[in-house]
């Protein structure tokens, strides 16, 4: 909650790593009143559910400022749980995992968050891991690290870690981990402990403040995100790390980058996908452009191999280029008609999503000069 907003929620579409209990921001809006340019934006009853043409609130939900104030937003709210429990699973592979989790999806039997890390993952939260607090801790550490390696040979540069999170009743979580463990040991998973499920999520919270003291030693990173079918993860995530490790070598990059990536939410069809790329830029001249330009070669390489733009990040203006091979020439100028109706004059001329800032003027100058000529006619 440090950098988050409500407004910025639903502005962003955005998505939380408990959305299967929860669902997504617009799976818990019940109303949104905006006010725009042309005035002020809503429904006139909170109902559960209205058929009355497509969604005002899907106009708001993913727009990014571009079209008014979210000033009011009525969101679905559910008692805090009563039980919450973290686990993970350690499996041989990133393949079995990724089938585990497809069948998990597929059976609807997810708990609040599970998510898989690749080993490259694996290994750079174990980097970060603190020393044992005990004699005890390092011993009971090391037979469960023996069982895994020697024991059930898994292959430490090959096995893959999935996270959990479980919340509810006690009754609902103790269920819910039976299940799932049960479809873990059909893929080969073995269960890996609480401790190991919530150092996990730790992970997820340290990372940005982790980028930010790599730039002290020459280390430029930043995470992307996509949502992909079931069918194309394997093959996504494996060629969009490789193309990472070409570009930077073709960029002249001296050391190996890292290029990690984890699924992080399960849907029927599909999931998403995320992606932490990160070097070191000694030797480069300008880092920053190198990056920007590495992370564009990847972005091609997710939409080569079926994924999307973007689950959750959104558009903005760095994405936006990519919108329309997203949408449909169709879509982005549906997108574009409903920009020029609500806010002729480009108020809120942000330049996410549907032109850049200054085109955007361009288009209410010529707009605004045709529509004196026509009047002086």
């Amino acid at each position: 909650m440090e950098f988050s907003s409500l407004g910025g929620w639903v502005a962003t579409r955005a998505s939380g790593m408990k959305k299967n209990v929860y669902g997504n921001i617009e799976d818990l809006v019940v109303h949104v009143k905006t006010v725009t340019p042309r005035g002020v934006m809503e429904k006139s009853c909170q109902v559960p559910r209205i058929s009355a043409g497509p969604d005002i609130h899907h106009f708001i939900m993913g727009s990014e400022g571009t079209l008014g104030l979210i000033t009011e937003v009525t969101l679905k709210i559910r008692p805090m749980p009563e039980c919450k429990k973290y686990g993970s699973i350690v499996f041989p592979n990133f393949e079995n995992g990724v089938k585990c989790l497809r069948e998990v999806a597929r059976q609807r039997c997810a708990p609040a968050s599970i998510r898989l890390m690749d080993n490259e993952q694996f290994q750079f939260g174990h980097a970060l891991k603190p020393e044992a607090s005990s004699i005890f801790t390092s011993f009971v550490d090391g037979i469960k690290k023996l069982y895994i390696t020697k024991i059930k040979g898994f292959d430490p540069h090959k096995l893959s870690v999935a996270t959990l999170l479980f919340e509810g009743t006690k009754e609902e979580v103790e269920a819910s981990e039976k299940r799932v463990y049960d479809i873990a040991a059909k893929f080969g998973g073995i269960a890996g402990g609480e401790d190991n499920g919530q150092r996990g999520y730790m992970l997820t919270f340290v990372i940005a403040y982790l980028r930010d003291l790599g730039f002290e030693y020459y280390v430029v990173g930043e995470s992307f995100e996509t949502s992909v079918p079931w069918d194309r993860v394997l093959d996504l995530c494996r060629n969009v790390k490789d193309r990472l490790q070409r570009e930077c070598k073709e960029r002249g990059v001296q050391y190996p980058p890292l290029s990690t990536c984890r699924v992080t939410q399960t849907y029927d069809t599909g999931a998403c996908v995320y992606f932490y790329f990160a070097y070191n830029y000694r030797g480069l001249s300008n880092p920053v452009q190198t990056y920007e330009d590495i992370e564009t070669c990847a972005r091609e390489e997710i939409l080569a191999n079926g994924g999307s733009i973007s689950h959750h990040h959104g558009v903005g203006k760095i994405r936006k280029r990519w919108l329309e091979r997203t949408v449909s020439k169709t879509g982005l100028g549906m997108m574009k008609a409903v920009k020029e109706y609500i806010d002729p004059k480009n108020i809120f001329g942000s330049g996410n999503l549907v032109g850049d800032v200054e085109g955007d003027r361009h288009m209410t100058a010529s707009h605004h000069s045709n529509t004196v000529m026509q009047s002086k006619l």
